[in-house]
């Protein structure tokens, strides 16, 4: 740690370009986000272009926090954009396959964990780290499809596209988090990718969504990355919808954190909030900054949020500080360019399929080269694992340029009953013993 002082001194006199880089520090504990000064940038950062590596580090990973890796990873500080294009530091955790061969190329995957939370312990940069209390949130689960796209030979940048705020629901921003993250990848020298390097994007539920707007902004805001396929697993098409779906049900934690998380962006929707909160309403606002998805999920199950303020919750929805929320969170403002493979359950009990119904028609009418997929057998938990095969097939089919359909597709086919699922599934089962026994694999740690 007195090494790594040293360099924040050194940076916060002026940013002239240069990355301190930190080494590997065996047997520390992982700060949170706010804590840590790693996620502090350097004075002069905002002269930077996007996707800058500000500081990097290497780091130890663990499943569940507990199951050491023997893995190397590489986390990287680097210039990005807010939703209102003023300068942020975001950090992704990047991970290269052990086999690497330079002579080939090797792709990437950015991985977008559902973070579904404000609170710093649920950060991939942080929860995937050897010894990180990150339990109860999806993204130490998520480590298990990082590792099987490492298996594929494929390197992955998982960003904390939150923002170190842990701004979930906001527009646009998560999007420029996740391509910043993969220019500044690219540019590592001590990740050794080219710059043309084939990109793909993952994510399911709230890293779909993050997906999707990294999918829609792309065109305009990176041009130069090479995606070359994007996979959308249940993205929340309209957060407005999804709110009121969930509001009273067993998943009522989720508007809730999505609130407190929208509240840092919205100033309208803060006061909002302050003026109709109840007591016990702003108490809960404020432990949900610290409280990971499983303890909110449980906490809150089957509350309406009508019991935490002074007006019923319709009246609210109706003010135009929250039909502005609802209206800049929608996705489908802009049709993305690259390929597209969308998977839905239509029994998801968290996301409408009606929702990802009309998202499909808005890109498809807008010229997306789209593959749909609506899942008759599936629920929203059941279909992440279970899509992966095909997920992982699709990316693999982009990278290998094979030719894509011309017309969009729709498949009602259930992954349940597709002899490639359980092949797949016996693949990932490969994997899943791997991480639990520490060996997954990926570039040894030096």
């Amino acid at each position: 740690m007195v090494e790594f002082d040293s360099l924040a001194r050194e940076d916060s006199v002026e940013w002239i370009g240069q990355a301190a880089h930190q080494p590997l520090s065996p047997g520390t504990r992982p700060l949170l986000p706010a804590q840590d000064p790693f996620y502090d940038p350097p004075a002069g950062f905002q002269h930077a272009v996007p996707g800058t590596v500000l500081r990097s580090r290497e780091v130890k990973l663990a499943f569940l926090g507990l199951i050491p890796q023997r893995m190397h990873a590489t986390q990287l500080l680097y210039r990005t954009t807010d939703r209102n294009n003023k300068p942020q530091a975001g950090v992704t955790t990047v991970l290269v396959p052990a086999d690497q061969d330079p002579a080939r190329p090797c792709p990437i995957v950015s991985y977008q964990c559902a973070i579904d939370a404000v609170d710093g312990h649920c950060f991939p940069s942080y929860a995937l780290r050897s010894r990180a209390k990150g339990h109860g949130s999806f993204t130490q689960l998520e480590f298990v499809l990082i590792s099987a796209i490492l298996a594929r030979g494929w390197a992955v940048s998982v960003p904390d596209h939150e923002g170190r705020d842990g701004h979930w629901g906001a527009p646009y921003e998560p999007g420029y988090f996740v391509l910043d993250g993969l220019r500044a990848a690219l540019s590592s020298d001590r990740v050794g990718l080219a710059a043309d390097t084939p990109v793909g994007l993952w994510g399911y539920s709230g890293g779909g969504l993050s997906t999707a707007w990294a999918a829609e902004v792309c065109r305009d805001y990176a041009p130069e990355l090479n995606i070359v396929g994007v996979a959308l697993g249940s993205p929340v098409g309209d957060l407005g919808n999804t709110l009121q779906r969930l509001n009273g049900s067993f998943w009522s934690g989720l508007p809730a954190l999505m609130i407190a998380a929208l509240a840092r962006v919205y100033p309208d929707l803060d006061q909002l909030i302050e003026d109709h909160a109840t007591v016990d309403g702003r108490v809960l606002l404020r432990s949900l900054e610290s409280t990971n998805t499983a303890w909110a999920l449980l906490r809150l199950r089957h509350r309406s949020l009508d019991s935490f303020i002074d007006q019923p919750l319709e009246q609210l929805i109706a003010t135009p500080a929250v039909q502005q929320v609802f209206d800049d969170t929608r996705l489908g403002g802009a049709v993305p360019a690259p390929p597209l493979l969308m998977v839905q359950a239509i029994h998801d009990q968290v996301i409408s399929v009606d929702d990802i119904d009309t998202l499909a028609q808005t890109y498809t009418a807008g010229g997306a080269n789209l593959t749909y997929h609506r899942d008759v057998l599936s629920e929203h938990i059941t279909l992440h694992p279970l899509s992966a095969p095909m997920v992982l097939d699709w990316l693999r089919d982009r990278f290998t340029g094979r030719p894509l359909p011309q017309a969009p597709v729709h498949s009602g086919w259930p992954a349940l009953l597709n002899p490639k699922t359980y092949l797949g599934l016996a693949r990932l089962g490969a994997v899943v013993a791997r991480v639990v026994t520490g060996g997954a694999a990926g570039r040894p740690q030096r």
